[in-house]
């Protein structure tokens, strides 16, 4: 099985993007799932982290308000809608399934780039 992670591209500052993030080869088990990013040089950031039935969802600071993370449990897929996006959100996007509630040590798919440009 691999996550496989979608949507990215190139927007202007101010546009939209909506990322997906599906497995490939099987389904998802009843777990949160996050998406984090990293830029060049940068640390790896968290971004967004959804509950299996979707009630409940957290935010990294850099995009409380712009981004929101949804998932469709029947179609298998978790999503990252991405609004007024500016140049620092420029990244690799990477969707997470965590190991024991841990992210760092779950299970990490392919990564999607995203560049903003200003």
């Amino acid at each position: 099985v691999q996550l496989q992670a979608s949507g990215g591209g190139l927007v202007q500052a101010g546009g939209s993007l909506r990322l997906s993030c599906a497995p490939s080869g099987g389904t998802f088990s009843r777990t949160f799932m996050g998406w984090f990013r990293q830029a060049p040089g940068k640390e790896r950031e968290f971004v967004a982290a959804i509950s299996w039935s979707g009630s409940r969802s957290n935010y990294g600071d850099s995009v409380k308000g712009r981004f929101a993370i949804y998932r469709d449990n029947a179609k298998n897929t978790v999503y990252l809608q991405m609004n007024s996006l500016n140049p620092e959100d420029t990244a690799v996007y990477y969707c997470v399934i965590p190991y024991q509630g841990d992210y760092e040590s779950g299970f990490w798919g392919q990564g999607t780039q995203v560049t903003v440009s200003s």
